[in-house]
């Protein structure tokens, strides 16, 4: 006698155990799935709570949010003192430039941004134009507004700008001179012409060779002494020079690097379209190079901006040494006074910087055609 069962109807889709979706799956499947990464993620909680939950308790639940002075911020279980930076923050954004004439750096705050989001987008058309304004015509126009003298707008020496205006000055000028000496000096070094090649490498290992303080330090002490009777530049001019050298010689390693990351055969197939040197560089070579080293051409901005701080050595007041300089008010001096303006600065210094690193990302994930 048979006794095997066919089932003439589907059986019942059973749903999945509770502890295989949501939120307790993704736990168990990432977080706890083993011995190991239990104890990592149990430390990893206990290192976030040792860290994170004072750091909160800082700056936000025991802050202090409102006050005229000093006396505001003083107390057994005070967190940090925002005070103190909404009493300097016009010092801390544009250093001791006029007030009835810093309506300029914000036109030219406004016109950096209007100019850089559709830019930064790629939707947006009219890319070329646009580059040819944030490049090109836009630093003439900020040179106008920044420094006067022209159109009866008042002279305003660099000595007085200071805070997150030399920051980003610093910042924009290295960035936009670093980049298009880098790919100079990368082909130089690649280059078979001897001369060339010799020029591009001693300038590329002397620049390497020296650490930037010693560059600022060069550039604002020593040459004017080496520079004729009579003939000086201004400090604010020959700091920017010297970073902006600095910056072309790591940035040229780093396209070097994108350069021989490209195959032979890139090289061979502009020659046999009939392309000469510049264009097959400019057609074939170089955005291939370009999009391989996106890291490293974020990395290296990234690095410049932070860099931006060591021009205090030399008598220039960055966002970070205007902050240093205001701790001296004896209206605002307690005893976290300092760490809530280091709290600020590094706050601005992280927005900036992750902000260059998502768009990197972002960029890398967009051009990553060849890996879909």
């Amino acid at each position: 006698m048979s006794v095997a069962y066919v089932r003439e109807t589907p059986a019942e889709v059973l749903p999945p155990p509770s502890t295989a979706v949501g939120a307790i799956g993704w736990l168990r499947a990432n977080l706890f799935n083993g011995w190991f990464n239990t104890i990592l993620t149990l430390v990893g909680f206990y290192l976030v709570y040792i860290i994170v939950v004072p750091f909160l308790n800082f700056a936000i639940f025991d802050a202090v949010w409102t006050g005229e002075n000093r006396e505001a911020c003083i107390g057994p279980e005070v967190g940090a003192c925002w005070p103190f930076v909404w009493a300097k923050f016009g010092q801390f954004m544009y250093g001791t430039y006029p007030d009835p004439h810093r309506w300029r750096v914000d036109l030219v705050a406004l016109m950096f941004i209007a100019s850089m989001v559709p830019l930064a987008i790629p939707s947006v058309p009219f890319k070329r134009w646009n580059a040819i304004f944030f490049f090109g015509i836009f630093p003439v126009l900020a040179f106008i507004l920044l420094v006067g003298g022209f159109f009866g707008l008042e002279h305003v020496e660099t000595a007085r700008w200071g805070g997150l205006l030399v920051t980003i000055v610093v910042s924009y000028v290295g960035i936009v001179a670093s980049l298009p000496l880098g790919v100079l000096l990368a082909l130089g070094r690649r280059s078979k012409l001897p001369i060339i090649k010799t020029f591009s490498v001693i300038f590329i290992e002397f620049w390497r060779g020296v650490p930037l303080i010693t560059v600022l330090f060069m550039s604002s002490v020593m040459l004017p002494l080496f520079l004729p009777d009579g003939v000086s530049f201004d400090k604010l001019l020959r700091a920017l020079i010297g970073i902006a050298l600095f910056s072309s010689a790591y940035m040229a390693e780093v396209i070097r690097g994108g350069l021989q990351a490209i195959p032979k055969g890139q090289y061979e197939a502009g020659q046999a379209v009939g392309l000469g040197y510049w264009q097959s560089m400019r057609l074939i070579i170089l955005p291939q190079a370009l999009k391989l080293v996106i890291p490293g051409i974020v990395n290296s901005f990234i690095s410049l901006l932070k860099d931006t701080s060591l021009v205090l050595i030399i008598g220039i007041f960055d966002l970070l040494g205007i902050i240093q300089r205001n701790f001296t008010d004896a209206n605002w001096a307690t005893p976290v006074t300092s760490h809530t303006g280091y709290l600020f600065a590094g706050l601005i210094f992280w927005a900036l910087c992750f902000g260059m690193s998502r768009y990197s990302i972002f960029m890398e994930r967009r051009l990553d055609t060849t890996r879909r």
